[in-house]
């Protein structure tokens, strides 16, 4: 299935921003009013802090998104850093949320207002300039429309918070930003290289492909793997890669469907991933200049694959103009 959005009035960044996270991204059970909920299982424990909550973070799919903009544009774009972002709150709940309400309450003061369908993507709209403010925690992107108005932003927001200028972006959440002529270049490398190293396998050759195509793994059929907790450790780990690594997509959701009961065939497998990082350590996500005026995205599965449930397996990715900022294989 392939979707095309056309758009041609000034405003049109901010509203396929808002149509590719409600419509694509979101699901639509997402209460986005609430912090996110983080479930540890290596550290937490039932009754005693599984009802901890956390500060609302900007997603993976919205940064992607203001990074082609930003690079389409050639807006500048910055880095922020909180000095002990959490003492900026006030305390009446827990510390991480209201430092977030602190936050978007100054923001709001200074023009910007939240996306309904991001809320830590906050945009600043008046006339033919705009300005976007995404949120992590205590890291923060700062683009604008212009550099002047990128600066006028950064006075107020200076003098309300102990704020450190990083300077255009370069390094953000373990991430690499390389710019260059055409455009921008995401890496992960360093985090890859940890990967390996973690699962003891930094002299291990590399295989060419992450996955063999020809079978799926199955929930039987093999001895349980002596060591469940190192599995689930490095999928976990690896699952954070995929921000940068589409290519891993697919075997990756394979791998996580056996998080509960790993066996030998599966660890085989995701070594077989580590074996394929380790010869593609130098890849990662290009955003190339390129015209926005539309949102693609292609979808496809498979029939009754999966060798345990016959659920199908499927899988999609979306393109703004020229550059995939979102994609999913479930």
């Amino acid at each position: 299935m392939t979707g095309r959005l056309l758009a041609g009035s000034l405003a049109f960044e901010s509203r396929i921003l808002h149509y590719l996270i409600v419509r694509i991204l979101l699901p639509r059970s997402s209460n986005l009013a609430q912090a996110r909920l983080v479930g540890d299982g290596k550290t937490q424990a039932q009754g005693v802090d599984c009802d901890e909550t956390f500060s609302p973070v900007v997603k993976p799919a919205t940064i992607r998104a203001v990074l082609s903009i930003v690079v389409s544009k050639s807006w500048p774009i910055h880095q922020m850093d909180v000095k002990n972002a959490f003492l900026h709150g006030h305390l009446n709940e827990t510390a991480p949320r209201a430092w977030y309400q602190r936050f978007s309450y100054f923001v709001a003061t200074i023009g910007f207002s939240h996306s309904k369908s991001d809320h830590s993507l906050f945009i600043y709209k008046n006339g033919y300039d705009t300005a976007y403010i995404l949120l992590y925690v205590d890291d923060i992107i700062l683009t604008a429309s212009s550099d002047h108005l990128r600066k006028y932003f950064m006075t107020p927001l200076g003098s309300e918070f102990a704020m450190k200028d990083l300077g255009p972006l370069s390094f953000f959440l373990g991430i690499v930003v390389t710019r260059h002529t055409h455009g921008l270049f995401l890496s992960q490398k360093q985090y890859a290289a940890k990967i390996i190293e973690r699962a003891g396998m930094s002299n291990c050759s590399s295989c060419p492909t992450p996955v063999d195509t020809m079978s799926k793994l199955s929930a039987t059929g093999d001895a349980p793997f002596n060591d469940p907790t190192k599995y689930r450790s490095l999928a976990g780990a690896l699952q954070y890669l995929t921000f940068t690594r589409p290519d891993i997509s697919y075997v990756l959701q394979q791998i996580c469907l056996h998080m509960h009961a790993p066996t030998n065939e599966h660890m085989s497998a995701l070594k077989r991933i580590i074996r394929y990082l380790q010869g593609t350590l130098s890849h990662g996500l290009h955003l190339y200049k390129s015209t926005i005026d539309r949102l693609i995205s292609y979808t496809d599965a498979d029939w009754g694959g999966c060798p345990d449930t016959r659920r199908s397996t499927s899988g999609y990715c979306v393109f703004l103009g020229d550059n995939m900022i979102s994609w999913s294989s479930k």
